[in-house]
């Protein structure tokens, strides 16, 4: 017989507890009783069933979690792990999540993973991708029978032809289900595709169930490329839908939103060809007048352009410098006629047509201007208008 200590045993059990999983990850029904708030902000209080009880403990930061204050007598499903405190023997469930047992042990699972995987950023905006614009390869996951994989062939088929669509067949509903979807995804992770359509068509919460397993949600959180969530109808809404960078309402949805419109790509197509070729013409014509540019500047800078430039000057100094001569030439000639005039009203001939005379002696020819020059009975010659005559002093005066 072993005999052992109240701590070994307690310890014991308290190692029992928390190697066991299921204790680890459970949800409990039952009412609330003897609801306790501490000064701390921690819960305590028990669950009831019956006159089954168990002790329960939620800590302050589980507590802003939960969203709202339990009562007494409250039926709810809470969710936590069970532990054993060794000090009192006590069993005890520690609380993470607590919804009223109304909403539905699988509402409760949805809302506590959302709750956590939103915590850890899966659900991030910031982290969307956008769509490749042109997709090459599209993979989907989903049941490689019914009516879903035929409505996503017929779009792409009526849609983009052009892109190779690439299955990855899966269980979409039951046992395994979840498995078989991560297993698929990651079969298409290494296919090389540029986008990837999650789908299943409508049903229960029950059936849709396997999008709202934790291992697909990180599966697809995992996605090297776009993922589009495509399950169900546009009222059902599974944890994939927040992870996924795109919700589609339906399968046929998720195929329009990755596939382009073939005959808008041919309109796009063509819309820039006539964009490239206008601005394709109005390069050539900047070109064209570029090299009209520089022709005309080396043509002007060319030695016969130069000789062409010079000859054109000299031309126009010698129109200048004749013009100039031309013009000093007349201004002499005028000068010179002035001149003449003045010498001509100045000169003897004048004097003497107006009636004067010149008187000369004889003997040197000198003028006489006294008569204090002349002796009496010499010599002289005396000049008038019209010619010479001798002429003799009668006296002194």
């Amino acid at each position: 017989m072993q005999i052992l200590s109240v701590s070994h045993l307690n310890s014991y059990l308290r190692e029992l507890i928390d190697a066991d999983p299921i204790l680890s990850d459970v949800w409990v029904e039952g009412e609330i009783f003897d609801f306790k708030q501490a000064s701390s902000g921690h819960w305590y209080f028990s669950l009831k069933e019956g006159e089954a009880t168990l002790a329960a403990a939620c800590w302050r930061s589980n507590v802003a979690r939960i969203g709202y204050r339990p009562q007494n007598g409250e039926a709810v499903l809470a969710h936590g792990r069970v532990g054993f405190y060794e000090a009192s023997g006590k069993l005890q469930l520690y609380v993470d999540m607590i919804r009223p047992s109304g909403v539905g042990l699988l509402h409760a699972r949805f809302e506590e993973l959302k709750a956590r995987l939103g915590a850890e950023g899966l659900f991030d905006a910031s982290r969307k991708r956008e769509l490749p614009g042109l997709p090459r390869r599209i993979g989907v996951a989903t049941s490689p029978t019914g009516s879903v994989i035929r409505d996503i062939e017929n779009v792409l088929r009526r849609r983009y032809p052009l892109a190779q669509l690439v299955l990855a067949p899966c269980k979409v509903q039951g046992d395994g289900a979840a498995d078989s979807v991560v297993e698929a995804l990651y079969a298409l992770y290494d296919q090389a595709v540029d986008v990837i359509i999650v789908a299943r068509g409508g049903g229960s919460a029950e059936d849709l169930w396997c999008f709202n397993e934790e291992v697909v949600a990180r599966a697809v959180y995992a996605s090297p490329v776009p993922v589009i969530s495509g399950v169900g109808h546009e009222t059902d809404v599974t944890i994939i839908d927040y992870v996924a960078d795109l919700r589609a309402p339906t399968p046929s949805a998720a195929a329009e939103l990755v596939a382009p419109e073939i005959d808008a790509l041919a309109a796009a197509a063509e819309d820039m060809r006539l964009r490239m070729e206008q601005a394709l013409r109005e390069q050539i014509r900047q070109a064209r007048d570029e090299v009209a540019g520089v022709r005309r500047r080396m043509e002007s800078a060319s030695p016969l352009a130069r000789v062409m430039r010079d000859r054109q000057t000299i031309d126009n100094l010698q129109r200048r410098m004749a013009a100039s001569l031309g013009h000093r030439i007349s201004l002499g000639r005028a000068r010179v006629d002035g001149l003449r005039a003045h010498l001509t009203a100045l000169s003897p001939q004048a004097t003497l047509d107006r009636g004067y005379a010149v008187v000369r002696r004889l003997a040197d020819g000198a003028v006489v201007t006294d008569p204090a020059q002349v002796a009496p009975g010499e010599p002289l010659e005396i000049t008038v208008r019209h010619g010479t005559f001798g002429a003799s002093s009668d006296s002194q005066a």
